[in-house]
């Protein structure tokens, strides 16, 4: 069933979801939120950075911030975030806005924006506009920020 989506206007490197858990740390993994967007059936493992105040089951907005493997300019595909379950690995989406100073792509990926920052010492942000369509792997550590 379709969820209905906000519509109203925010910063295009805000994600918006809901926070479906949030995860004490294991022997084996981190402390974690689980977010899931609407329309979709992603559940995105990610580290919070300062407090979540959100409840669980409710919705949240934030930044999704990540490190960027070699980003390339792709022709052919849609948005994804890859895998649908667990921490993001490999996404790809359309550049929505580009920040030279802080060596960040801000890439939506269908359903969230990531804010990425540029890893490869070849690449720099100025190398690319909004508007191309990007895929990349994701270095382990993906954070969320929840926004005030």
């Amino acid at each position: 069933m379709l969820h209905p989506a906000p519509t109203t206007k925010i910063d295009p490197g805000l994600a918006r979801g809901v926070l479906e858990e949030v995860c004490a740390a294991t022997a084996t993994a981190p402390a974690h939120i689980v977010v899931s967007f609407y329309n979709t059936n992603y559940r995105v493992h990610l580290l919070p950075v300062g407090e979540i105040t959100a409840e669980v089951g409710r919705r949240i907005q934030g930044v999704i911030r990540a490190e960027a493997k070699r980003v390339d300019v792709v022709k052919t595909g849609g948005k994804y975030i890859d895998p649908v379950y667990g921490r993001p690995r490999r996404v790809q989406g359309r550049i929505v806005e580009t920040d030279t100073s802080r060596n960040t792509l801000t890439v939506d990926v269908g359903g969230a924006p990531f804010v990425c920052r540029l890893t490869d010492h070849r690449q720099r942000a100025s190398d690319f506009e909004p508007g191309q369509f990007v895929g990349f792997g994701v270095l382990k550590g993906a954070t969320f920020e929840q926004a005030p």
